[in-house]
């Protein structure tokens, strides 16, 4: 299962995050200091299409997607050293797919910044710096057993001559993700789970003032660097969606309205985190159940029914598509397959994101 990892300094309202992303209300201290396990916990992928079907089919039971999601230790300076709460911190992030850096844009007295004070690009760099280290290390050690190795084939040359490249890449301050690579190159990499190679996404947690202004110290400057590594920014007032989680849906939406926003940012980030690791949604509708399917971007028609029962992989014969737009247009299946929108699919139809399918299979 493909997941995402929060991750950032300690104190910045990492745990805050979490509990929103994962729905758990105030469970655990949201500035806890001295945290060192992970916890793991799953986000509900909100989709305003599976909010349409539903509406459309009042079925029994509405399932949205989910993805796994984790709350790594806050980082300490010399994690890349591999010493107490730092290990935990990089182990912690080693065991996911996707790495979403919480800085701290708030200020509060009575839970001072690890660091002093509130700076969003410092607190960039110092996490970004661990894991550049981290990487080194691991790199330099892989290298010089390779070089000290008695004979070195074919296999191991190629091998060296991609991690010095990467090496090279990471003593120029950049990161495995943004180093241009061929798919063998790639695939060396494989072995490792190195850290930079992670995709990363930023948010920012704001306080209630600051999120409505959308200004607060150091943003032009995290925006442009943002920017200048291809990484997506979101900005989320924790505190302030935490009190808004606790409304009823009716006083949420007003809240919302009030704030000039259409949706959370705990919300988009989860969708975002959702779209980075390559995942897609299909969808089975009916009376009794409207669900979304996860599988990753690329997969067939086959191995997506499969996500339902194996016995329906098994004994696939046709897959029955609609793209959601055609429904969502027409209004109604009966309309939909009027027009002749709706298909027959063989085993190696890739799935798109949004098609609602019916898989026909005798076993």
């Amino acid at each position: 299962m493909l997941s995402f990892g929060i991750v950032g300094l300690p104190m910045v309202g990492k745990t805050t995050i979490f509990n929103l992303v994962t729905e758990s209300g105030v469970q655990t201290s949201n500035f806890m200091t001295g945290k060192t396990e992970t916890n793991v916990g799953m986000a509900r992928v909100r989709d305003p299409r599976v909010d349409f079907l539903s509406r459309l089919y009042n079925p029994r039971r509405t399932v949205y997607a989910q993805v796994q999601c984790s709350d790594v230790p806050g980082l300490v300076r010399g994690a890349s050293e591999g010493r107490g709460v730092g290990n935990q911190f990089l182990e912690g992030i080693r065991e996911v797919d996707l790495l979403v850096h919480v800085l701290r844009a708030f200020a509060d007295p009575d839970v001072p910044h690890v660091e002093g004070e509130i700076d969003l690009l410092r607190d960039l760099e110092t996490v970004s710096f661990e894991l550049l280290f981290a990487d080194m290390e691991l790199l330099e050690k892989r290298i010089g057993r390779i070089k000290s190795g008695k004979k070195i084939n074919k296999a191991n040359a190629f091998e060296l001559e991609v991690l010095e490249k990467c090496l090279d890449a990471l003593e120029n301050e950049v990161p495995l993700h943004q180093v241009e690579l061929t798919g063998e190159e790639r695939a060396v990499l494989r072995n490792y789970n190195f850290l930079t190679e992670k995709p990363v996404i930023l948010v920012v947690n704001t306080d209630e003032e600051q999120f409505k202004s959308r200004r607060y110290p150091g943003r032009e400057a995290l925006e442009e660097a943002a920017s200048a590594r291809g990484l997506k920014m979101i900005e989320i007032c924790g505190q302030m969606e935490m009190e808004i989680s606790r409304l009823s849906p009716e006083d949420r939406e007003l809240f919302l309205a009030d704030l000039g926003v259409k949706e959370l940012g705990s919300d988009r980030l989860v969708r975002t985190a959702y779209e980075e690791l390559g995942l897609i949604s299909f969808f089975t509708v009916g009376e009794d159940e409207v669900k979304a399917w996860t599988i990753r971007k690329g997969t067939d028609a086959k191995k997506a029914a499969g996500k339902i029962h194996s016995d329906i992989e098994r004994g696939f014969i046709r897959a029955e598509v609609v793209a959601f737009n055609d429904l969502y247009q027409m209004g109604s299946m009966a309309k939909v397959r009027e027009k002749g929108l709706a298909r027959l699919e063989g085993r190696d139809y890739i799935v798109q994101d949004g098609d609602i399918i019916n898989f026909r299979f005798n076993v």
